[in-house]
């Protein structure tokens, strides 16, 4: 007769194997799906070699294990998650270790919403917000707007991008156009010399960029930042020095990759 505790130790074995053979197996299903989704709906993601898709993957399941997506008057699915996602990763992708420590959660709503949080009714213009106060670490996002900064048609813009550059840039204590956590401070002044020439430039019409880029220097990086990852040969050739500087503060060269 076999001893008793035996066949605990053989049980427990075979429930150990069992379990872990069924991590396994669903582990790769689950890195497919993501693979899938970023193909199909990420532009940026397509253009990276195989050794950066597998790095850019591993940073959207972190950033999906972290932060809690939840959607107000809308369902949230696959492919929100992913976009929402990979929103995050884009502006962090040339920093090897970067988490967002002042984000807790993402609100979808299903299109434009109001100062009252309101995606109902009249003078509904807001595509996306970076809570503060009560709201602290919380974004709110349009669905329409994030759906739309991933299309064809989006241009320069994207509306997902444009909120967590502000992210970054509130990271360092204070939304002002100047994310101290990624830019050395030699290149402070250069910056904001760079802001203010450019805004004289959108305000008197020679400049494509976003003329919302005029409302205050942390609307400006925004902006731009948009413009960046969404056209960024475009933007080298139109506004070198701008594209140096953000290339820079990013650490991402992406107009020579042929990145996005």
């Amino acid at each position: 007769m076999v001893p008793i505790l035996v066949l605990i130790v053989i049980a427990l074995a075979v429930f150990f194997f069992l379990n872990k053979k069924k991590v396994v197996n669903e582990t790769p299903a689950a890195v497919l799906n993501y693979k899938s989704l970023l193909e199909q709906h990420i532009p940026y993601y397509r253009h990276l070699n195989i050794t950066q898709k597998l790095l850019f993957e591993q940073k959207v399941v972190a950033f999906l294990a972290n932060i809690t997506i939840e959607g107000v008057g809308t369902t949230v699915n696959d492919e929100d998650r992913i976009m929402i996602a990979a929103s995050a990763v884009i502006p962090i992708f040339g920093f090897s270790d970067w988490k967002y420590r002042n984000l807790t959660n993402v609100i979808l709503y299903p299109d434009t919403f109001d100062n009252e949080f309101q995606f109902e009714g009249e003078n509904r213009s807001i595509l996306g917000m970076v809570g503060s106060g009560y709201m602290n670490g919380q974004m709110i996002l349009s669905r329409a707007a994030l759906t739309k900064g991933f299309s064809k048609s989006a241009g320069k813009e994207n509306t997902a991008i444009h909120e967590f550059v502000h992210l970054l840039d509130k990271s360092d204590g204070a939304t002002d156009g100047v994310p101290e956590n990624l830019l050395v401070h030699e290149y402070v002044l250069p910056w904001l010399k760079m802001i203010h020439q450019e805004i004289h430039k959108i305000e008197a019409g020679r400049s494509d960029i976003n003329p919302y880029a005029i409302t205050n220097e942390a609307e400006f990086l925004a902006v731009v930042s948009e413009y960046f990852f969404q056209k960024p040969a475009e933007l080298k050739h139109k506004h070198p020095e701008l594209y140096k500087m953000l290339s820079t503060m990013f650490s991402q060269n992406l107009a020579d990759n042929d990145i996005a």
